[in-house]
């Protein structure tokens, strides 16, 4: 019997969790703490591929974000390498202020805006 991939996607956002400082791509301890309870399901043997993708809110220009989620996008996965989850399954890509989930008009809509999404592959 040939078991079916499972996909998953990990939405971590700066709603209720500050992920990062303003205008940074270091970590918080929150953050860090977060990953690592995420780490924990991304380390067996199932795993197939992780893309990290890191978005932003509309602050700034569009150049200016684009490399900031992709900074922010390197930033989660260099932690996930150094708690295990294997570098080669592991890929980033940042994708600016340009997929926003939310309104960019209110702090909380930039809030959820602010978010690095994990897609799984099993």
């Amino acid at each position: 019997m040939e078991q079916q991939a499972q996909d998953e996607v990990i939405v971590l956002s700066d709603l209720g969790n500050v992920l990062f400082a303003f205008d940074s791509a270091e970590l918080t301890g929150e953050a860090r703490r977060l990953l690592a309870d995420v780490s924990t399901r991304l380390t067996g043997a199932s795993l197939v591929a992780v893309k990290v993708v890191g978005h932003t809110d509309s602050v700034g220009s569009d150049a200016y974000n684009q490399g900031l989620s992709e900074r922010r996008a390197r930033s989660v996965a260099d932690f996930l390498i150094a708690q295990g989850v294997p570098a080669g399954k592991l890929s980033t890509e940042g994708r600016g202020e340009s997929q926003p989930v939310a309104d960019n008009g209110s702090d909380a809509g930039r809030a959820q805006n602010r978010r690095v999404e994990l897609y799984v592959s099993r």
